[in-house]
């Protein structure tokens, strides 16, 4: 009975993240940058007619206005627009107090086919720094600003972007139980372009990318119980992986890609296990009397992090990916759950909680040093960029849900907004 009403407790709590949302495009809005952010001018691009109202370098300006490291030139303030190296007089830059300067035109290629060509300046010293010739065709011009953008970024800051890549997360629109509707979305990370994945009447939550980028896993009760389904973006063709008694619940990718862990409750109390995706045999990781759940696997694929109140309070514990003695993580604060392992190995990131606050913290691993990242009382669903810079997260503001990212050093900070409504469970793609 304490089992039970300790699992619905649990998935109360997960359940209560969702509300009423109306599904439209996420707009994001910097709160906090670096200061003295790097400098640079982004000219639209020239040759773009026929493709209609995005502007290949107004796309890129906004991308690298919205990481927060830049400082862009708005087109306003922009004496002259070259679209080719000729074109370039340094010197009007330089007295705009630009240190870097990005041109570009595009060209078509054939029908529907363009290639879009850039180039990325020194200003201060007139030098070029690089330059890239993109194919691509009508549908894809955003994506190539983005691809741009992320060049342009990893240039500049020695880090890669990760303009091109999508964020995934639950939308819940309609008054009363009834009327109430799950989306599951997709969309650019510059809130544009949003697809949905998966529409329902009832609850759909925790997607999970494949580590190819092609699959999400998450969990839906259409069928009035808990399911994990694996649904392929390109076809929209979708399996379901696992409908055991009881909980399904908390998919997560191993790094290859073969495998899930999962929480499962099939047993009789809610514990760790890990799907062949192929076969869909189990393994079971954790046996423990408490509720083990919310697992992520480290980068090398070797050990898995969960969630656990065998200690009393919610905290973070380490297991082998392959079974054996767990080991306590996480001692600092009365709450530290759904921890997520940075790309490089090196942090992990969690919802640390002290009284009603709860707040994205990073632990450094080696050394355990905790910092505590935002300043909300209800920030959940941390993830992080595939860049490692960024970590993506739920939270809620004067009541509301939105979804929000912080620098991992707290110094840049962006709010995901919707026209109405809120927005929960973001997944970042790789």
């Amino acid at each position: 009975m304490i089992k039970r009403q300790k699992t619905a407790v649990l998935f109360g709590v997960l359940m209560g993240f969702f509300a009423h949302i109306a599904n439209a495009e996420l707009t994001i809005q910097i709160t906090q940058g670096v200061e003295g952010g790097i400098p640079i001018a982004v000219v639209p691009f020239g040759g773009q007619q026929g493709l209609g109202n995005d502007n290949i370098g107004s796309i890129v300006s906004a991308d690298l206005a919205r990481s927060g490291r830049f400082k862009t030139l708005s087109e306003d303030a922009m004496l002259e627009q070259p679209t080719s190296p000729e074109q370039v007089q340094f010197r009007t830059w330089q007295a705009l107090g630009q240190d870097n300067l990005a041109i570009g035109q595009v060209q078509q290629t054939g029908p529907g086919q363009f290639a879009a060509q850039f180039h990325l300046f020194d200003a201060v010293r007139g030098t070029l720094l690089t330059t890239y010739r993109i194919p691509f065709t009508a549908p894809e011009v955003r994506k190539t600003a983005h691809r741009i953008a992320d060049i342009i970024y990893q240039q500049l800051t020695g880090e890669p972007g990760a303009f091109a890549t999508r964020v995934a997360y639950v939308t819940v629109s309609g008054d009363g139980p009834r009327n109430r509707q799950y989306m599951l979305q997709v969309a650019d990370t510059d809130g544009f372009n949003p697809q949905s994945i998966i529409t329902s009447r009832e609850p759909v939550m925790s997607p999970a990318w494949s580590p190819d980028g092609r699959q999400i896993a998450y969990v839906s009760f259409e069928n009035k119980t808990a399911a994990i389904f694996i649904q392929t973006l390109a076809t929209g063709e979708r399996q379901k992986v696992s409908e055991m008694p009881g909980i399904n619940g908390a998919p997560a990718w191993s790094p290859d890609g073969s495998q899930l862990a999962l929480t499962l409750s099939k047993d009789g109390n809610p514990d760790i296990y890990v799907m062949n995706v192929a076969s869909r045999s189990l393994r079971r990781v954790t046996d423990h009397f408490a509720i083990d759940t919310e697992p992520a696997w480290s980068r090398d694929g070797s050990t898995i992090v969960f969630t656990s109140d065998r200690g009393g309070k919610p905290q973070l514990y380490t297991v082998p990916a392959g079974g054996g003695q767990a080991q306590r993580l996480t001692y600092e604060g009365a709450y530290n759950a759904r921890g997520v392992f940075s790309p490089d190995g090196k942090s992990l990131a969690m919802v640390h909680g002290n009284g009603n606050d709860f707040r994205i913290a990073v632990m450094d691993l080696q050394s355990k040093h905790l910092r505590v990242l935002t300043k909300g009382t209800l920030d959940e669903s941390p993830g992080f960029a595939p860049n490692g810079s960024m970590i993506l997260y739920a939270s809620r503001t004067n009541g509301a849900g939105q979804l929000s990212a912080v620098s991992i050093d707290g110094k840049v900070r962006q709010s995901l907004r919707i026209d109405s409504g809120e927005v929960r469970e973001p997944a970042w793609s790789p």
